[in-house]
């Protein structure tokens, strides 16, 4: 039996140069976005007056199989890049599992994420662009503060807005970002005329990231020579993010392994489509066959319990319709802790993956997902976000399985962060004051009967 040692790294010199683009090899594309007025095909010129130019160029782009990465931005990855490709036999041992467990860890930077991959590169354009300033959304906080640090690098101002819930959650979070100088607003808000239609509506609302897109839009197309960017979703940030599957791809390939099943956890799908893309690329070519599992949060369900359609990204109605999994873009979740995986919508490329039977999907609730980040934490020594450990939840429930049957599978998921910051989660689970939340399903048809009709 071969020795793999617990951590394994890529050089800087092995480090990808590309990004890969996942749709130049899909059998069919996902949908084009909509242009909210015409229902019509989203086109460069709609797109421009919110987004800076090259991310317009990587976002309608469906044949380009390779992008390379700018020299700027590769250097800016070795600050924090490779990230670690980790073993987990103490788990391994922990479950008596004959599997084998590895994660891909992306936590080794201030922002405590994988976002970070994308922020620097959007913050990138812009500067190249002349762009005065940018306007985002952040749910948990991960976002924006990978943001916020990028921005500082490159000396463009920033307004956040996060989801009020996680605001008042995360103060911490919230204060990290300010350290990096950008001004953070708790949405809905005030400060705009989306926020108080939403406000006029339930002044009680903790909101939700749809909530937030609306204001983080409006803000930038309002204000001159500033633009929007998004952490998750779009086609753009999964470009980017797909270095996490690259990396870990070379990485396996050092150790010779090749995972048969790949579990990550999905909100909007920046960090599951990352992880997921040179194995989907085998995939969809015929190289291999690995099971594939996306795990969302019970609370806001998209795949598991969603309609496949178009809808509008926020809940303000602004912004392009996407063909994707949703619950309704006016659907806010419950005020959870998994602030990050509670967007109504998913990714359309997830979607489409998912929609033509490529990956499945399962949910949990909270309190299933801190059991399991709780043993992980103390047999692996990371805290993991509670994001990410909807993974580690489904990874464990796989484990088990082979645990079950005898079978030596290899498994892989995506650690997309720490939970440092989450310390108010973790003492909710530890109390035992920790409740789940589940939509009915009335509920949530509320919201899917105002979806747009669109032939």
């Amino acid at each position: 039996m071969k020795n793999i040692p617990y951590r394994t790294y890529l050089s800087e010199e092995e480090m990808p140069k590309k990004w890969y683009n996942l749709r130049a090899d899909m059998k069919e594309l996902p949908a084009p976005m909509l242009n909210p007025k015409t229902l019509k095909p989203a086109t460069k010129e709609d797109l421009l007056p919110v987004f800076c130019e090259e991310l317009v160029n990587q976002e309608l782009d469906n044949t380009t199989k390779y992008f390379d990465i700018p020299i700027e931005i590769q250097e800016f990855y070795k600050i924090y890049r490779p990230s670690p490709l980790i073993r987990a036999y103490n788990l391994e041992k922990a479950l008596e599992t004959p599997a084998k467990i590895y994660y891909k860890f992306e936590g080794n930077n201030t922002s405590g994420s994988h976002k970070l991959n994308s922020a620097i590169a959007q913050v990138y354009y812009a500067k190249k662009q002349g762009i005065k300033g940018l306007t985002t959304e952040t749910g948990a906080g991960q976002w924006g503060t990978a943001l916020s640090e990028a921005c500082a690098y490159f000396n463009i101002p920033l307004t956040v807005y996060m989801v009020k819930g996680s605001y008042n959650q995360k103060p911490f979070r919230k204060e990290i970002i300010r350290t990096f100088g950008a001004e953070v607003i708790a949405s809905p808000s005030n400060t705009t005329e989306a926020g108080r239609k939403i406000l006029e509506t339930d002044p009680n609302t903790t909101g939700s990231l749809g909530c937030a897109i609306s204001e983080a839009v409006e803000k930038a197309v309002t204000t001159d020579g500033y633009k929007y960017v998004l952490g998750s979703v779009l086609n753009q940030v999964l470009l980017h993010q797909s270095i996490i599957g690259l990396e870990t791809k070379k990485a396996m390939d050092k150790i010779e392994e090749y995972p048969d099943i790949i579990v990550g956890c999905a909100g909007g799908g920046s960090n599951l489509g990352g992880l997921i893309a040179p194995y989907m690329q085998d995939k969809l070519l015929g190289k291999s066959n690995p099971y594939i599992l996306a795990i969302e949060s019970s609370s806001c369900p998209s795949l598991t319990r969603g309609t496949y359609a178009y809808d509008f990204c926020d809940t303000g109605k602004m912004t392009p319709l996407a063909k994707m999994y949703t619950l309704g873009s006016g659907f806010i979740p419950a005020s959870n802790h998994s602030g990050g995986l509670r967007y109504h919508g998913m990714s359309p490329i997830i979607s489409k993956l998912y929609h033509d039977g490529y990956m499945e999907a399962k949910s949990y609730e909270q309190t299933k997902v801190f059991e399991a980040a709780k043993l992980f934490a103390k047999y692996e020594t990371i805290l993991p976000a509670p994001e990410s450990s909807h993974a580690i939840k489904g990874a464990i429930d796989e484990a088990l399985k082979c645990k079950e049957t005898g079978e030596r599978k290899t498994i892989l998921f995506g650690l997309t962060g720490t939970g440092y910051f989450d310390m108010t989660a973790y003492s909710s689970f530890n109390d035992k004051t920790m409740t789940n939340y589940i939509p009915s399903d009335d509920e949530l048809k509320k919201e899917i009967f105002k979806l747009p009709i669109i032939n």
